[in-house]
């Protein structure tokens, strides 16, 4: 009879990962960082401790949308005034701020919770295709979830 080991946060070695978001759509490279964020991509995976990878995610200028979703979808936003509900389009959204594009995805993939919310800590998001991590020794992740 096997036991389950219980990883704790504190024992685990940091990982880094680079994901190009030129190289996929968006779905996939979401779901393929949530899951680095949240560990499962480990053997020790264990849902109550931060054993996720910190993501490094490159090239959001670049990113892909399947179909005719970049002609009809929209992100809506509150500004807080009676009758402030604004919605803006995907190609603007695209041209102005893609890494919040790419953010918001990863984000509704994550747990709602005090851990989701120390797992988005560790998602750094630049529309080129530098970034400033290069200390840490990223290894740069080609194959994405299915």
């Amino acid at each position: 009879m096997h036991a389950t080991s219980h990883v704790r946060s504190a024992t685990l070695t940091e990982r880094w990962i680079v994901l190009d978001a030129s190289q996929t759509t968006i779905g996939r490279l979401a779901a393929t960082a949530a899951t680095a964020l949240m560990g499962k991509d480990t053997p020790n995976y264990t849902p109550s401790e931060m054993n996720g990878a910190f993501v490094v995610v490159i090239n959001a200028e670049k990113l892909k949308i399947s179909g005719t979703k970049a002609s009809y979808k929209y992100y809506d936003y509150y500004t807080g005034y009676p009758g402030g509900n604004k919605e803006v389009p995907f190609a603007r959204k695209l041209e102005r701020s893609p890494e919040d594009i790419v953010r918001l995805a990863i984000k509704r993939m994550l747990p709602k919770s005090v851990l989701g919310r120390d797992m988005q800590r560790r998602l750094k998001i630049y529309a080129g295709a530098d970034h400033p991590h290069a200390a840490q020794k990223p290894v740069a992740l080609t194959k994405m979830r299915k």
